[in-house]
């Protein structure tokens, strides 16, 4: 029964990418978003057989790269006449899937394993799944960008972009700064069973994953201008990133495994109790 719900599972996500790519009108969208699907089966080929899950996330910072770098040489003659706004909504992309993606994968080679994987790769259908999955999710945070781009306009410079942009800015900054502060943290031997409670984990339980909404959402802002009808539903690129982060692969699994590991440590219910889990204090 588990097998099948993983291939409807399956079978779901990439139908409903399918289908708000296709609401576009654009057919560059629809393709790109086939590639990006194209890219995490075949990648799970070896992946399955050699029972690893090491380029797993360096496999999602690529197909990012594939779509938005394919969608912009396949529009508006770029190489002859180039849209700034277009360049600079690749360039942010593309600088965000180069750091998380180099993040990860040396995070990954340096503990090993990715241990939400253990219970997973023995599975041919839950960890196809989740090679799907991967692809929905760039399909669906990307696509607002890809339809933008893939517009007659192109994205527009406007104020609505300057205001995606700073949010941009600001998300990828908290994103980087969390992380760095997490990295340093975990790299001193006598804080190995110890959790974080300074710099931005002061502020927030989750500050990296607050910075990876605020920034897709800043990616949306500024492709919202060159959207049209059906192309809004592409703007659910940063309500999938919370829901994602928040109730499956982030928060909700993050929150659990320091429960089990913290929930009688007083010093933990204090800072669990008076941190907010997304949101920045000031």
């Amino acid at each position: 029964m588990s097998k099948l719900i993983n291939i409807l599972i399956s079978i779901a996500a990439f139908l409903f990418a399918a289908y708000i790519a296709s609401a576009t009108g654009i057919d560059l969208v629809v393709k790109v978003v086939f590639l990006a699907f194209a890219i995490q089966w075949v990648a799970f080929i070896p992946a399955y057989v050699f029972q690893t899950e090491k380029f797993y996330d360096l496999t999602g910072s690529l197909t990012y790269l594939s779509v938005i770098w394919v969608s912009l040489a396949s529009t508006s003659e770029v190489f002859t006449k180039l849209n700034g706004a277009n360049i600079a909504i690749v360039l942010l992309i593309t600088m965000w899937a180069l750091r998380l993606g180099t993040f990860l994968f040396l995070r990954i080679h340096k503990d090993g394993e990715d241990k939400r994987f253990r219970s997973i790769k023995p599975s041919a259908t839950q960890f196809f799944m989740t090679w799907t999955l991967q692809g929905l999710w760039v399909s669906l945070c990307s696509m607002c960008a890809l339809t933008a781009l893939s517009s007659e306009t192109g994205v527009i410079v406007n104020a609505f972009f300057y205001i995606g942009l700073g949010l941009f800015v600001f998300g990828f900054s908290t994103e980087v700064i969390a992380d760095k502060q997490k990295s340093k943290f975990r790299s001193i031997p006598e804080n190995r069973d110890k959790f974080i409670t300074t710099g931005l984990w002061a502020k927030s339980r989750h500050p990296n994953f607050f910075g990876e909404i605020v920034l897709w959402t800043g990616i949306a802002v500024m492709s919202f201008s060159s959207l049209e009808g059906l192309q809004y539903l592409t703007l659910i690129s940063p309500i999938f990133t919370y829901l994602l982060l928040v109730y499956v692969s982030g928060v909700r699994m993050l929150e659990a495994r320091a429960d089990k590991k913290w929930g009688g440590d007083e010093e933990y219910i204090k800072y669990k109790s008076e941190t907010p889990v997304l949101m920045i204090k000031y």
